[in-house]
Order: C-alpha cells, then sequence, then structure tokens
C-alpha cells in the first residue's frame, strides 16, 4: 500500500468528522455567521503566512529539484493567491487592514503554525512533507463535497470554488506524488514518522475549524 493510501485510511474517520462540523456545514448551507466566517478568515490569514515560509523551508530541503520547484511554488501561491481571496472578503465584509493586523492569532492557529515550523526545520524532510499534506488534500476533499451540496447564492461561494478548483487538484496531486516518493525511499522508521505527522496535521485541521467556530481566543484577552 502506498503511504497516501495508508495515510488517508488512518484519517478517514477523523475526515468524516470534518465534513460534518456545524462549521462546514453551515458554510455549505450559506447560514454560517459572518461572525463565525470572519473569526475564520483573520485566523487563517496568519496561518497561511507561516504554512507559506513551512513550505518553502522544506523545499529548501528537498533532494529532488521537482519537489523544490512544487514546494516553492506552493509557498508563492499560498501568500499570494490565497491573500488575494481574504482581501476579497475583508472587503466585502468590511474588516479593515488595521483590524486585520491587529487580531493575534489564536491558541489552536498558534499550535498548528508552531507545529509545522517546528516540523519543517528540525524534523526528516519526509516529515515535513507529510505534516504538510493534510492542508492541501483534506481542503481540496471538503472543497469538492461542499461545491456538491452548496446552497444556491450561497456568500461563501467564492471559498468553496477556490479549493474545489481544478488547479488546486492537480497541485494536491503532485504533494501526494512526492509524499508517496518519499515514504517509497526512506525507512521504516521514518515511514512511521510520516503516518504519524500525517495523522497530527490533519486532526489540527478540524481543530481549526472547531476554533472558528467558537470564536477562540486567548484567555483574559
Amino acid at each position: 500500500m502506498t503511504f497516501s493510501k495508508d495515510a488517508w485510511a488512518r484519517i478517514e474517520p477523523t475526515y468524516q468528522k470534518i465534513l460534518a462540523m456545524p462549521f462546514n456545514q453551515e458554510l455549505a448551507a450559506g447560514s454560517l455567521s459572518r461572525e463565525r466566517f470572519t473569526h475564520y478568515m483573520l485566523q487563517d490569514a496568519h496561518y497561511l503566512v507561516h504554512f507559506g515560509k513551512a513550505l518553502a523551508v522544506t523545499g529548501s530541503r528537498a533532494p529532488e529539484p521537482d519537489a523544490m520547484i512544487q514546494f516553492t511554488h506552493s509557498a508563492e501561491s499560498c501568500v499570494i493567491v490565497e491573500r488575494a481571496l481574504h482581501e476579497g472578503f475583508f472587503k466585502d465584509f468590511g474588516i479593515s487592514a488595521t483590524t486585520a493586523a491587529a487580531t493575534q492569532p489564536s491558541p489552536t492557529c498558534s499550535h498548528y503554525i508552531s507545529y509545522l515550523l517546528a516540523t519543517a526545520y528540525n524534523a526528516p524532510y519526509e516529515v515535513s512533507v507529510a505534516a504538510l499534506l493534510p492542508c492541501f488534500w483534506i481542503y481540496g476533499e471538503v472543497g469538492k463535497h461542499l461545491l456538491g451540496i452548496a446552497a444556491d447564492n450561497n456568500p461563501y461561494q467564492a471559498w468553496i470554488d477556490t479549493y474545489a478548483d481544478e488547479a488546486f487538484e492537480q497541485g494536491i496531486k503532485r504533494v501526494i506524488a512526492i509524499a508517496d516518493s518519499s515514504a517509497a525511499d526512506t525507512t521504516p522508521q521514518i515511514r512511521d514518522q510520516m503516518l504519524e505527522a500525517f495523522e497530527r496535521a490533519t486532526l489540527l485541521e478540524w481543530m481549526f475549524w472547531d476554533s472558528a467556530y467558537r470564536l477562540e481566543s486567548w484567555p483574559f484577552a
């Protein structure tokens, strides 16, 4: 069994829980509150900057030129393309640049980005690839699922379309191929670490959506 098939089989129950989350169910229905979606987008803006850094660091450690190019390109897209999506929503939702800059990463957001950066800098390259993969893969699967059930005239349609896009799907396939190749060429011990990292990052994806729905903030903030 390839790494990706093994990894997805392990997180399938968590993925089903992600689909059933109130955040994603209400997003598809178009009934998610503006407050919750705004909280999510502000936190995602923080997350994506650091996710881009983790991609760039991992790309710099890639042993193969194609993998280096893929992660470098993904880092660029992460910061430029998805920032444009955020800025569009920020404008539509009346969020000023000052408000966005003043918003601090939530506890869950801080934990997730710290985990990815620590893994990118300190873990074996293959493990960093596995830790980064869920953000690509799960968002792509969620995007396709939501596209199929989204209500008409959904105020969040642009978000859904971004992650259900064919170009995004092609990028996911390339990162999955890199993960499979990396796992095939490494030791059983590092492959086990890859699976653990994939599972950990998947749980953090669930926590990120959950934290947005709860409007999570720091105690005493």
